[in-house]
């Protein structure tokens, strides 16, 4: 376990950001494509890691995988995340980005808001507190406009057949691993959990008996039409382990008779080591609710640089 762990975490380059205070630690930055931002780190065409400090993230990495599977746990966000960024040279959608109403008014009115408060999402100006409040009114907005132009789950089904979502090399890979052994994967987004996993079903053709999701997740009706929403809306600055009471096993939701231990939220928490793989400083609170142990966070920067990794490099 200790090698493989060792190549998915650290298979790249890895340069000491000297710029970054002794006392900002362990928060390590897995990188894609071309950039140079104000503090001058830069990547190649190849992935390259930052590194705050390179002796606590080894020690890190070593407790865990000491401590060994029945410890370990994976939170990751989806979109951005486990999937690209750029798809062929262009901006790669998201959940909610690839969504196709039947009524494309409703599709202009989404991006109507997006417009709108997507650049508050990531203003350097706002409170956090105001922030917080603006990215639920967004998220109760977009969720308002797909019930009232009528979605169905057959619209899902053929707008992820249209869709170019992907996900990133090595994805997979990495399930199948942490399915070997036993290791759960929580898939915290504040997308729409009905569409992440049509994009499992559809673009990786198979289901994984450790894979958790907590996300929005719809409330259809005897015709397929959606009418609500379950639970707390999730929206990009309000994620954390409470949630984690609206997710359910994947393979319930789509029906596969698998037999196999599935992960019990009791006993997901007992698990006191945690890898969280995020791109949004939001997704930070991921593990809020975890008594922990060690936790490694991997950041995969795109833009915005300056604003978001001080913020990460500085978060507890």
């Amino acid at each position: 376990m200790s090698h493989r762990l060792h190549s998915i975490l650290l298979g790249t380059t890895i340069r000491i950001h000297r710029s970054i205070p002794p006392h900002l630690i362990s928060r390590a930055w897995f990188c894609s494509g071309r950039f140079r931002n104000q503090t001058h780190m830069e990547s190649h065409a190849s992935c390259e890691a930052v590194v705050g400090d390179s002796e606590l993230l080894v020690k890190k990495m070593a407790a865990i995988c000491n401590a060994g599977p029945a410890k370990l746990q994976v939170i990751a966000d989806f979109d951005g995340t486990l999937t690209k960024y750029r798809v062929n040279g262009c901006r790669g959608q998201s959940s909610h980005g690839l969504l196709q109403q039947e009524n494309p008014e409703y599709d202009k009115k989404r991006q109507e808001l997006y417009e709108h408060y997507h650049p508050l999402e990531f203003s350097p100006t706002i409170p956090i507190e105001e922030k917080t409040k603006l990215m639920e009114e967004w998220w109760t907005k977009t969720h308002g406009l797909l019930v009232e132009g009528g979605l169905t789950y057959d619209g899902i089904r053929q707008s992820v057949a249209n869709s170019t979502i992907a996900f990133r090399e090595g994805v997979v890979e990495l399930f199948e691993f942490l399915e070997e052994r036993d290791i759960p994967i929580l898939i915290f987004s504040a997308g729409l959990a009905d569409i992440i996993e049509e994009v499992l079903r559809q673009k990786i053709h198979r289901l994984f008996k450790n894979v958790k999701i907590v996300s929005n997740r719809m409330v259809f009706d005897n015709n397929g039409h959606l009418v609500s929403f379950q639970g707390k809306t999730i929206h990009s600055l309000n994620k954390n382990e409470h949630a984690l009471d609206m997710a359910a096993p994947l393979h319930d939701r789509l029906g596969d008779n698998i037999d196999a231990p599935t992960y019990e939220n009791a006993s997901v928490k007992t698990r006191r080591n945690v890898l969280l793989l995020g791109d949004h400083i939001g997704d930070l609170g991921m593990s809020d609710g975890l008594n922990y142990e060690n936790r490694i966070s991997v950041g995969f920067l795109i833009l915005v640089l300056t604003y978001i990794s001080s913020n990460f490099f500085n978060s507890k």
